[in-house]
């Protein structure tokens, strides 16, 4: 049997995603060029990097001197290039997400922006807000530190002042600048963290149809749909709140992320629960979803969440084809995959998709759609 037929009673009001955009770093390199770059030899480390599923990663890298040495970016060398490049690829990302939906500067009511790999105060909504000239008028927030999984919780408080707000445009941007939140030891910990994450911003816009939809949402382009937000789901694995965090290293004067070697095992094996839960709630089983947009954490993750939901390669090729192309992004990573499914052209009215990301807690955050 297919899924039910789409059930549009009570979800009038449901906020829709009408735009999508992404923006990176100005460099992409190999796994093999940045090792070369930092001038690793180890092979286990080097193992690491090149069997860590990713081709490429957009990164801001430091420079050599003219000995040929890595210069040291001192903690507040990486602050300053965190909100350099997070202001950078986050107006790119607002621009693109506004083409996309055809919708104007002046338009956005709501400005959320995320990040975890720097902080600023005053926070990146208002720095944007004055670089790009949006309106001084605009309400804002800032989701800071919350990681992988943060771009699901802001897009869930986004939807709910969207709710409230008939006919005007939210914007939700995650902006991760991976670049400015590094150490360089001789630890495999290490190694693992610094062969993932690369830079990426990535911003969606929302929009509450009114009742009379005189003002309503702008559609989003022929062919790419707006699928409704119908419900979240989240789930915080108490006993692993320490699997992932930032330490102050006190030897290297920086934070330092840690990732314990257990994460894609406690994500899988929590997976089913929280899926369920969220399916079971619109009456719905896996083999409903359509299209499923899970957080490129790497491939050890993607590949537990995939066996654990019984999912088909087919069901994560956008998650495995971000993680090939970028590495981690962090907190927008799955967006970028949305971004390529809507590029795709094959979502139909009537669809069910299931967004599920990932990170510190250890918490899985999961939003179901429908088109």
């Amino acid at each position: 049997m297919g899924a039910p037929a789409p059930d549009t009673k009570g979800t009038v009001g449901a906020a829709r995603i009408v735009g999508v955009g992404t923006a990176n770093s100005a460099h992409s390199y190999s796994q093999r060029e940045l090792l070369d770059h930092f001038g690793i030899e180890d092979p286990k480390v080097r193992s690491v990097f090149l069997n860590s599923a990713i081709d490429r990663r957009y990164l801001s890298v430091p420079e050599l001197d003219p000995d040929g040495a890595l210069i040291e970016e001192s903690q507040g060398e990486l602050l300053a290039k965190h909100r350099r490049l997070a202001l950078d690829m986050g107006a790119r990302a607002v621009r693109a997400c506004l083409d996309n939906s055809g919708i104007d500067l002046a338009d956005i009511d709501y400005l959320c922006c995320v990040t975890t790999t720097g902080f600023l105060t005053p926070g990146l909504s208002a720095l944007l807000i004055r670089e790009m000239g949006i309106s001084p008028r605009t309400s804002r927030v800032d989701v800071v530190g919350m990681g992988c999984n943060a771009g699901l919780n802001a897009l869930n408080a986004v939807a709910g002042w969207s709710v409230a707000n008939p006919g005007k445009v939210a914007v939700a941007l995650c902006v991760e600048a991976c670049s400015a939140a590094y150490v360089i030891d001789s630890t495999l910990r290490t190694a693992v963290v610094n062969s993932l994450f690369g830079d990426g911003a990535a911003a969606v816009a929302l929009v509450t149809d009114t009742q009379d939809t005189a003002h309503g949402a702008p559609e989003a382009p022929s062919g790419s749909g707006s699928p409704r937000i119908l419900s979240f789901a989240s789930h915080l694995i108490t006993d692993a709140i320490d699997a992932m965090r930032f330490d102050w290293d006190d030897s290297q004067g920086k934070f330092s992320f840690f990732l314990d070697p257990q994460v894609p095992y406690v994500v899988g094996a929590h997976a089913e629960q929280i899926i369920d839960r969220l399916l079971d709630g619109a009456g719905l089983r896996r083999s409903d979803i359509s299209q499923w947009l899970v957080h490129s954490g790497g491939k050890k993750v993607i590949d537990a969440v995939r066996v654990n939901l019984g999912l088909t390669r087919h069901d994560v090729r956008h998650t495995t084809g971000v993680l090939r192309d970028y590495g981690n992004l962090s907190s927008g990573s799955f967006l970028f995959s949305y971004e390529r499914l809507l590029q795709e052209r094959v979502t139909r009215a009537g669809d069910y998709g299931v967004l599920m990301v990932m990170g510190p807690g250890s918490t899985i955050e999961a939003a179901l759609v429908q088109w």
